[in-house]
């Protein structure tokens, strides 16, 4: 069996780090070794000095995770249930609590646990040959993990029917339940992706990094709770260089250079 270095390949390609599940030759399905590849990946991201996006996707152009791998030798679901915890729940909690923006590109279907690392990604650009779904009731499972991520994502009776009917949706469909930002032809892919990513990694590290920590603070608060939080927020944020240069560029009409201070 592959080891996590083969399932999952990493590359830094200047201020973008790139996690890419590599198992085109069975959809991309997840295995023990995929999860521990993408969390790596994630890990790596946040120590290496600069990075300032990640990207997930898949190699090849059929999917971009069919979910979870269900040969009869496949360990996925052989849970140790000493533990309060599961490998593939802890990486949803990784990516979702990521503070560097993470943008999926959807290069083809994408189901199942797919759509658990779809939905833990601030950003998606997909191919318009994509599928998704949530087909687990077709083999007698339910999306129990994935549900936890995606819940708040799509409008909740149309997310019922994804996790009680198991039938897809098409890439159009999607965007219009704003489960992802773009569809393009799949030629344009990797142009719009890049698109993406220019316009994320021009801006303030800082900003961006604690402006996604006060977004998920605020997931479960009252309005009250949440505006009085954002006025404390706002008011230290001013303090940081990111801040102070940001403003000094606007006013110099320059533009800035960003430190991440």
């Amino acid at each position: 069996m592959k080891s996590s270095n083969d399932c999952v390949k990493h590359e830094l390609r200047k201020d973008v780090f790139w996690i890419t599940i590599d198992r085109p030759e069975l959809r991309n399905a997840i295995n023990e070794h995929v999860i521990a590849g993408i969390s790596d990946g994630l890990t790596q991201a946040t120590r290496l000095q600069g990075v300032r996006a990640v990207v997930l996707t898949g190699a090849g152009d059929r999917a971009f995770c069919a979910g979870a791998d269900l040969r009869p030798d496949s360990e996925i679901f052989e849970f140790d249930f000493s533990q309060p915890r599961t490998e593939y729940a802890d990486l949803l909690r990784q990516g979702v609590g990521m503070d560097i923006p993470l943008v999926a590109r959807v290069n083809g279907t994408c189901m199942a646990g797919g759509m658990g690392l779809l939905s833990m990604c601030d950003l998606a650009v997909a191919s318009a040959q994509a599928k998704f779904g949530l087909p687990e009731v077709k083999v007698g499972m339910f999306p129990m993990q994935v549900a936890a991520v995606m819940q708040h994502l799509v409008p909740r009776r149309k997310f019922a029917e994804m996790c009680i009917t198991g039938e897809p949706l098409t890439a159009a469909e999607a965007l219009q339940l704003d489960l992802i930002n773009y569809v393009v032809d799949p030629a344009s892919l990797d142009t719009k992706v890049q698109w993406l990513l220019d316009r994320i990694t021009d801006k303030s590290p800082t900003a961006i990094r604690r402006g996604k920590h006060a977004l998920r603070s605020i997931t479960d608060m009252t309005f009250a709770q949440s505006i009085a939080y954002m006025e404390a927020q706002l008011g230290s944020l001013r303090l940081t260089k990111d801040a102070a240069e940001g403003l000094a560029a606007f006013a110099d009409k320059r533009v800035p250079a960003w430190t991440g201070h």
